[in-house]
């Protein structure tokens, strides 16, 4: 196995570079953080549902829980997608990647969102397309 020199143990250099487990756990950081930052973002919206929210106007049922289990989700994907084998890290990153799509696609209103909402979708697409992609690490002599 032809470990990284300098790294740390566990940290494989992989044929094409980056180990895959770091590469998706670091593109699922970048979503968590668009998704956080277009939650603030939306509290300066004057016509945002989540400023409303926050004004005292009633949440539709389950919809604070809706919202803490997307963001759960999504940053457990980011320990997940260390510690889970090859076969069971693919098949859970591909599953939690449409169901996160659907959430994003679903949610949120405005030109703002729809920029962070595409961001996002093409980030979820990649790790998607990353771990559909991923072949079962090989030893380098």
């Amino acid at each position: 196995m032809n470990m990284t020199k300098g790294s740390p143990q566990g940290i494989k250099k992989t044929i094409a570079g980056i180990d895959p487990k770091v590469k998706l756990s670091l593109l699922w950081i970048f979503v968590v953080l668009l998704m956080v930052y277009a939650d603030i973002v939306s509290l300066l919206d004057p016509t945002s549902p989540i400023r409303k929210i926050m004004a005292g106007a009633p949440l539709p049922a389950g919809g604070l829980m809706a919202g803490a289990i997307l963001m759960i989700v999504s940053i457990v994907m980011v320990v997940l997608s260390w510690v889970l084998t090859y076969k069971v890290n693919r098949w859970v990153t591909i599953i939690i990647g449409a169901f996160m799509i659907f959430y994003i696609v679903t949610g949120g209103h405005g030109l703002y969102y729809v920029l962070f909402e595409t961001v996002e979708i093409a980030c979820i697409l990649a790790i998607t397309w990353f771990s559909w992609k991923w072949k079962p690490e090989v030893e380098l002599i």
